[in-house]
């Protein structure tokens, strides 16, 4: 491109415009003194694959798929690599996992690190589309240990996500002092208008178990800190 409208190609060859020359210098130089920012990498935990790898790969009930996830927040917690929440997305088709995640906020230092966000994000990538509802594998379903916090139901909205189902309620993760956002009041009715169905409380108990004991051990309460101020 630098040679393009000052170059002659007969018999005297090419001859460069000094002016251009210049130029292209000094663009060279102010781009070497450009602001630059790290790339944004996220990894789930290593157990998570070697643990999923001896599941299996299909679960062709609901229970099955809330169970599997319930014990992914357990394996979370027990293996010291986040917070006690997991969630996975499966085809409704054939339902088969297609994408796991885990709650990896502090280890990554990442406050947007939600096991739903996660589970979405990796499932973005195996099918290669940004929306779900229009991959290789759709449609999908997305199920969480938990009520899905503010975050996460935005996530979900533009995710592609046909169906949600989760275990343990938000006031059940508020009673153990997460934040879980200003939830609209009929944030389900919305999801059902989206076409998104919504089923929660499934296995509620078993997933509460898994949060009561986070808590009992101590376990990181990673709200942000204006937030816990206002609460104070």
């Amino acid at each position: 491109m630098l040679w393009r409208g000052v170059c002659d190609s007969h018999d005297l060859g090419f001859v460069a415009d000094s002016r251009l020359m210049n130029s292209a210098r000094q663009r060279r130089q102010r781009s070497s003194q450009a602001v630059s920012f790290p790339a944004v990498h996220l990894h789930l935990p290593s157990w998570l694959g070697e643990f999923l790898e001896k599941k299996g790969s299909v679960y062709p009930t609901r229970a099955g798929r809330v169970r599997l996830v319930i014990e992914m927040s357990r394996l979370n917690v027990e293996n010291g690599t986040g917070g006690p929440f997991a969630a996975a997305i499966f085809s409704r088709r054939t339902n088969v996992l297609l994408a796991p995640g885990v709650n990896i906020v502090a280890g990554e230092r990442c406050s947007v690190a939600h096991a739903e966000i996660m589970a979405i994000m990796t499932a973005q990538r195996v099918m290669t589309h940004y929306d779900l509802g229009q991959g290789i594998c759709g449609p999908v379903e997305l199920v969480s240990s938990a009520e899905p916090c503010a975050m996460c139901q935005g996530a979900i909205l533009w995710s592609g996500v046909s169906s949600l189902v989760y275990a343990a309620r938000g006031d059940d993760a508020c009673k153990i002092g997460f934040d879980e956002g200003p939830k609209a009041p009929d944030w389900i009715k919305q999801f059902k208008t989206r076409g998104i169905s919504v089923a929660g409380g499934v296995y509620r108990k078993n997933a509460v178990a898994v949060l009561r004991d986070y808590h009992k051990q101590g376990g990181l309460i990673y709200n942000s800190v204006s937030l816990a101020a206002r609460g104070s």
